[in-house]
């Protein structure tokens, strides 16, 4: 019986390795060669799981996707069975993962450097509309007199906040969201406590 670790899939390789590189360097600065040479595949390998680097993007940003939208559910679940301490436990999270260091936003950058129409932009939308969709659908529960505006408002500020890590202290900017977001959401649907 062999004691070597199993080898992850060529698939999962090449996501790992464009999750890593698109994120800290940006998606047009990194090529296909790199992508290639860093994963340890083939460049056969790699278009057999991706015809272009395109697709490559679409499979990180919807990988990205379901991560992210899972973190948002666990840590609203977190928060209680409240809906409003649903919508609070987001920011609660926000503010753990920046002082964790995990900072930015994919999606933000992938429409930064992919023009309105194209299939990458298209994914990254797609992403942020369902989870203005969800916030709204929270805040309904949550007794928000307008659901969509509060939900515009939290996904914006969500959004402001995973930008403003990139360049402010990551800590701060998460705090001061978190805060905003408590006043924002008991404005909207009164305090619970």
């Amino acid at each position: 019986m062999s004691t070597e670790p199993k080898r992850r899939p060529a698939r999962d390789r090449i996501l790992d390795t464009a999750s890593e590189l698109f994120f800290a360097h940006g998606i047009h600065a990194v090529g296909v060669d790199r992508l290639i040479a860093e994963s340890g595949v083939a460049k056969a390998t790699l278009y057999k799981h991706f015809p272009g680097k395109d697709d490559v993007v679409s499979a990180y940003l919807r990988r990205m996707d379901s991560n992210w939208r899972g973190h948002l559910r666990a840590a609203a679940l977190a928060g209680g069975e409240d809906p409003r301490d649903q919508l609070r436990g987001v920011f609660t999270a926000l503010e753990r993962t920046a002082r964790e260091g995990r900072l930015g936003c994919a999606f933000i950058n992938a429409v930064a450097e992919y023009q309105p129409g194209s299939a990458v932009h298209a994914v990254a939308a797609e992403h942020k509309h369902a989870v203005r969709a969800w916030v709204r659908d929270l805040a309904a529960a949550a007794g928000a007199a307008d659901p969509d505006t509060l939900a515009l408002q939290l996904t914006l500020l969500i959004d402001g906040t995973l930008a403003a890590t990139r360049v402010e202290h990551a800590g701060s900017a998460a705090t001061a969201a978190r805060q905003a977001a408590h006043t924002m959401i008991d404005a909207a649907c009164g305090s619970s406590r």
